[in-house]
């Protein structure tokens, strides 16, 4: 880390004056910014500047965003030097010898993939935004989906049970499930417009191995938007081991296997949500998704997501605040969508 901003600081220094201010106005406006005013305002000296760079961007990235301003300030031999950095950096990633182990066995995603949207626009300002950047990651996915704006609580577990009971009837030519709900929320629920609680429990349940047996041993993917609590720190909860017996006269499956849950913020924590921009998870799906596609193991791009989410400070009420996803996982195999 000390090489690498040593580097970064050596090329600030061979910027004049004006490409220094240069650099900072595209780095504040390059293509995934995570840089504020605020920040450049602070950064008043080159190893300011450095350091901020190394805080806001992984080891993996400063490279490639080095380069990516550089270009645009028209320092096109400091910028040929990062491109360089970042081919030996992807290089170096690679892991030195020839056994990477057995590949994971993956889902058979080649039938139909269904998703179902829920959305609670009412109160929500920015959540106009969270639907469409959805839409686009479903589509660009090959999903069939299905949205419910606004419901209410009734009118939420009718749809769903549509849902589902139209997955039922489709047995060999299903892939897996898809559902998002975006809505307010608390620890364990989300609520309607109004303000109806709803049991997150009773939504997942709804697509067990014993309600949706048509879903066994496929992918059933739920990414949940909402605030779990008001808090802004967590803490650790540990599970003892219980002990088991094993038959092995009939396969048997546990009821909730196969499920793959993400969710905005830790526990009792706050989620955050621009007014304007819309949700910072849906945000960083979809700039994650841009940058690697379908590529990447579900749990992959969302830890991509969640270091995006990480790196970057978020206000309220002009108080900083930080957030990280949390996922929970039954997989057996790997999603690729």
């Amino acid at each position: 880390m000390e090489r690498l901003r040593a580097q970064v600081g050596s090329t600030l220094d061979q910027l004049t004056p004006n490409e220094l201010k240069e650099f900072k106005f595209y780095l504040r406006h390059c293509e995934e910014p995570r840089i504020t005013a605020q920040d450049l305002d602070l950064a008043g000296t080159t190893p300011e500047l450095a350091d901020l760079l190394q805080k806001r961007y992984v080891r993996s990235e400063t490279p490639r965003v080095l380069a990516q301003v550089l270009k645009r300030v028209r320092r096109m031999d400091l910028a040929a030097e990062w491109d360089s950095i970042e081919r030996a950096s992807r290089m170096n990633l690679k892991r030195p010898y020839e056994d990477d182990g057995p590949e994971l066995e993956r889902y058979n995603m080649d039938q139909k993939r269904k998703a179902f949207v829920m959305c609670v626009k009412t109160g929500r300002p920015g959540a106009e935004q969270d639907m469409n950047r959805i839409k686009k990651w479903l589509d660009a996915c090959k999903f069939d989906y299905e949205s419910c704006i606004d419901p209410d609580e009734e009118e939420l577990f009718e749809k769903l049970r549509q849902f589902r009971d139209e997955i039922n009837g489709i047995p060999d030519d299903i892939s897996c499930c898809l559902v998002t709900l975006m809505a307010h929320g608390e620890e364990g629920v989300i609520k309607t417009k109004l303000e109806e609680r709803v049991n997150l429990s009773d939504i997942f349940e709804m697509f067990s191995n014993e309600k949706c047996p048509v879903l066994q041993e496929k992918p059933k993917i739920f990414v949940i938007q909402a605030c779990r609590g008001d808090k802004r720190d967590g803490g650790v909860v540990q599970a003892d081991d219980e002990p088991m017996e094993l038959d092995s006269e009939k396969k048997r499956l546990p009821t909730f296997s196969d499920y793959f849950i993400i969710y905005p913020t830790q526990k009792d924590h706050v989620a955050l949500r621009h007014p304007k921009y819309g949700s910072v998870m849906i945000q960083a799906i979809d700039e994650v998704f841009q940058q690697h596609g379908m590529k990447l193991h579900i749990a992959d791009f969302f830890t991509q997501v969640n270091n995006r989410v990480v790196h970057t400070d978020y206000y309220m009420s002009k108080n900083p605040v930080k957030v990280v996803l949390v996922m929970e996982s039954t997989l057996t195999k790997a999603v690729y969508f």
